[in-house]
């Protein structure tokens, strides 16, 4: 079984892709949904979040949910907004945020790899979550949340998928979040052909966002081959929907952490304390760490900028994480919060909302202290999951975000 294989996307018509895209379902809560798809009958939305349709009361997962979410599938199919292509075809993705770009590829990646640990994970999973998705793909009988999958730099591939970014494209949207999402199709055989073998060249692939809707993937595919008695391994269900860039063009933005209290200390002993194992020095302006082992600090009004002792920095590729070495070195042992995952004195805020969003919810009295973190680098992540461990909660934050209802994988 090949590690990727094209698939006839089900996707906007020509036209309507800024009526269906949407954010991917699990970083909006429900009551946002409902608001952003007020007066958006075609938003993806109604399929990805399908409680926005029903009573304020119902439980998201409750067996009524998926079956709206079906039903919602069906009426956007049976409208014209959504369209199958006729044969499986590879098909080209840019992202554009500000001043960044990245182009990838949209496929299916075999659950055989994921299995195997070919395509390699860094984070532990959540049953309900996991639950939650199954659930969803086998209402909808399709995937249409993809994972976000980085391949290592490889010249070939992204030659030929710029080459494909020179023509016209399919769908080109502007998201409400200024995110800009353009696809276009690889019809070419022999493009086809060719990819699917430089991708079968390439030793491992790796998830940076949807270990859940992987690990559904996979669930869904081995209850399949149970109930299916001429299994052949060549069905749909056996490759889950993707989208793969290099690892070169993918950003992680940080992501900080806030603090509830002190753990009964004073400022001056907390600081006292943290100086045993960090460099303090006053900071004039917010603190954004330019480099691995510096932090920034930000208590009682006033920003400091923290600076690990080199002889801290262990060569586990998960202690030496910049999230690691803050937990391990004072959040854990100065402020007594040993399971982040969690204590509830513990949040975490991406990188996205920026410095601003920390000192805010200092200010405001309802955290005491803020930490801000330079980003996990990709080579970071890849180093973990090639040594099969899993990285701390909250590591990485990805932007821009894939968008939901650009192209949806159908099992059947």
């Amino acid at each position: 079984m090949p590690l990727i294989r094209p698939f006839a996307a089900l996707r906007p018509a020509a036209g309507r892709a800024a009526d269906v895209i949407a954010p991917p379902y699990d970083v909006l809560d429900t009551e946002e949904a409902r608001t952003l798809a007020a007066g958006r009958p075609w938003s993806f939305l109604h399929i990805s979040k399908p409680e926005i349709d029903l009573p304020p009361s119902i439980d998201p997962h409750a067996p009524e949910v998926y079956a709206k979410a079906a039903e919602n599938l069906k009426r956007m199919m049976d409208c014209g907004i959504l369209k199958q292509d006729d044969r499986p075809l590879y098909y080209v993705y840019r992202l554009i945020m500000g001043d960044h770009s990245q182009l990838g590829l949209v496929a299916t990646a075999s659950v055989a790899a994921y299995n195997t640990n070919r395509i390699r994970k860094h984070e532990f999973t959540r049953p309900d979550k996991e639950d939650d998705r199954v659930r969803q793909i086998g209402a909808l009988n399709a995937q249409t949340g993809p994972v976000l999958l980085a391949y290592p730099d490889a010249p070939e591939v992204n030659r030929l998928l710029a080459e494909t970014a020179w023509q016209p494209p399919e769908a080109d949207a502007l998201a409400e979040s200024g995110v800009r999402h353009t696809l276009w199709i690889i019809r070419d055989e022999r493009v086809i052909a060719r990819l699917t073998e430089l991708f079968d060249s390439m030793p491992a692939l790796y998830i940076a966002d949807g270990h859940h809707r992987s690990a559904a993937a996979s669930r869904v595919a081995a209850s399949r081959r149970q109930s299916h008695s001429g299994h052949t391994g060549d069905e749909n269900y056996n490759y889950f929907l993707s989208v793969m860039f290099p690892h070169s063009q993918m950003r992680i933005m940080d992501y900080n952490r806030l603090i509830k209290d002190l753990n009964g200390l004073s400022d001056a002993e907390f600081l006292r304390r943290v100086s045993e194992r960090f460099a303090i020095d006053k900071a004039d302006n917010p603190v954004k760490p330019e480099t691995p082992g510096e932090f920034g600090l930000y208590l009682a009004g006033h920003w400091h900028k923290l600076t690990i002792g080199p002889d801290l920095i262990p060569s586990d590729p998960v202690a030496r994480l910049d999230v690691s070495l803050l937990q391990d070195n004072l959040i854990s042992p100065i402020l007594g919060i040993a399971d982040p995952r969690r204590d509830r004195r513990i949040d975490f805020v991406g990188g996205i909302r920026g410095l601003g969003e920390l000192e805010r919810r200092v200010d405001s009295g309802e955290m005491t202290l803020a930490f801000s973190l330079h980003p996990t680098r990709m080579e970071d992540l890849m180093a973990v999951a090639d040594a099969g461990q899993v990285m701390p909660p909250k590591s990485t934050w990805f932007e821009p975000k894939l968008a939901d209802g650009l192209a949806s994988h159908m099992l059947d």
